[in-house]
């Protein structure tokens, strides 16, 4: 049974920033998919979640996004906490927009905020050519704790739109 997302988006929230680092996957033109580490920051404002991409708007993502704007994010950490989120995926390339996306990195603490002018193609700034940002708009999460898979104990928390 599906849980509330007032309910799963702290859970998801809270081990998300806690890896920091997410496993996010796209589907290309060829029906083939791809995967690639991203270093996403969520925001939960205690009725809506979205989350936010800082990136390079490569020509394979690119390519990826147009073919299917939907992604899907995993965390995964040693002691087998996982959290999943299936997302409509859209790019943020206006100026305001990607100076948004940075200031959004720049102005969270470490380890989940950074300054992204610590990336080469960045240094120039949000208005650089290489850099764009990504939105999130999560349409299912899921969130399970290590122990259910170690000890059989604990709950596996989905939400769907």
């Amino acid at each position: 049974m599906d849980a509330p997302l007032t309910e799963v988006a702290p859970a998801f929230v809270g081990i998300a920033h806690r890896i920091v680092w997410a496993t996010v996957a796209t589907t290309g033109a060829d029906g083939r998919p791809r995967t690639r580490i991203l270093h996403p920051i969520w925001e939960w404002d205690g009725t809506s979640l979205v989350g936010w991409i800082a990136t390079g708007p490569t020509a394979v993502k690119r390519a990826a996004l147009a073919h299917s704007p939907y992604v899907s994010l995993t965390y995964w950490d040693p002691t087998h906490d996982v959290a999943t989120a299936d997302c409509r995926a859209s790019w943020v390339l206006d100026d305001a927009g990607r100076e948004e996306v940075w200031n959004r990195f720049a102005r969270t603490p470490p380890p989940v905020g950074y300054d992204p002018a610590i990336i080469p193609p960045w240094r120039d700034g949000p208005r650089s050519a290489a850099f764009a940002g990504i939105r999130l708009e999560p349409d299912r999460l899921r969130v399970m704790p290590g122990t259910v898979m170690l000890e059989g104990r604990g709950d596996v928390l989905t939400w769907r739109a």
